[in-house]
């Protein structure tokens, strides 16, 4: 005897037409249900998106008052600076005169 693999052949089993109509059932299930879990995937992933958007919307109406606040002192501080610069001229005259 050889010590020699035998190579095999597979003969396909003749399919009726009814197998071949449930096989291709059975692989449009599978393809809905992994359809379906892929848009409950998207939907879920939606909404964290759209809770993140609310809180960017909060942080930048945070941000936008607190440059408003910002631009009130800088224009309080430049008006104060304003004053100062006068007062700093009447006494550069009254020196000099």
């Amino acid at each position: 005897m050889s010590d020699q693999p035998i190579a095999a052949t597979v003969l396909a089993f003749p399919e009726r037409p009814e197998d071949r109509l449930r096989r291709a059932l059975r692989g449009l299930e599978v393809a809905l249900a992994e359809q379906a879990a892929a848009v409950a995937g998207l939907r879920a992933e939606l909404g964290a998106l759209s809770g993140a958007m609310a809180g960017l919307e909060g942080s930048m109406t945070g941000y936008v008052a607190e440059l408003d606040r910002t631009a009130s002192a800088v224009a309080g501080a430049n008006q104060a600076a304003r004053v100062l610069e006068a007062t700093a001229d009447r006494m550069l005259l009254a020196a000099n005169a």
